[in-house]
């Protein structure tokens, strides 16, 4: 058990700026009975930053954006809206939030907390795509678990 303890001590002066904002807002998430993980695949050609799942399985995508580059640069976000109940974008305290869309939640965060500004409109996923999201939500998390476990494993999951 130890070694599985120090294994997973993380310098975050490695993190880029955007793994930063996803750890925060994943703390302040998990403050309010969430689950998080990163970098979840919905579907084929789409990656989100944070998916959590709430205590009452309701499901929450999070995009963070750590520049203004960043948020013109993402091409794909309005394809995450069918994957989530809700949808937030995160961002620091010094991006320029008119650029994102009033119908959007929105959190403000750095590395250690967030908060949420703004409420996303919520949107019920169906309970057939709700019943994929979970089954996604749980393999990509027990995947992680096991990659920090076996790193020699990864070469297995594509």
């Amino acid at each position: 058990m130890f070694i599985f303890v120090a294994m997973m001590e993380t310098d975050i002066r490695t993190f880029q700026p955007g793994q930063l904002l996803a750890r925060g807002v994943m703390r302040h998430l998990a403050d309010l009975g969430f689950a998080c993980v990163e970098e979840l695949v919905p579907t084929r050609g789409l990656r989100v930053d944070v998916m959590a799942l709430g205590p009452k399985g309701e499901i929450w995508i999070v995009e963070c954006k750590s520049c203004r580059a960043d948020f013109r640069g993402d091409a794909k976000w309005q394809g995450y809206l069918e994957w989530a109940d809700r949808f937030f974008w995160a961002v620091d305290s010094d991006f320029p939030v008119d650029l994102l869309p009033d119908d959007s939640g929105l959190l403000i965060g750095d590395a250690y907390g967030a908060e949420i500004i703004r409420m996303s409109a919520e949107t019920k996923l169906a309970p057939a795509r709700r019943r994929v999201m979970v089954q996604k939500f749980a393999t990509h998390a027990a995947r992680r678990l096991h990659r920090l476990r076996d790193p020699d494993m990864a070469h297995n999951w594509s």
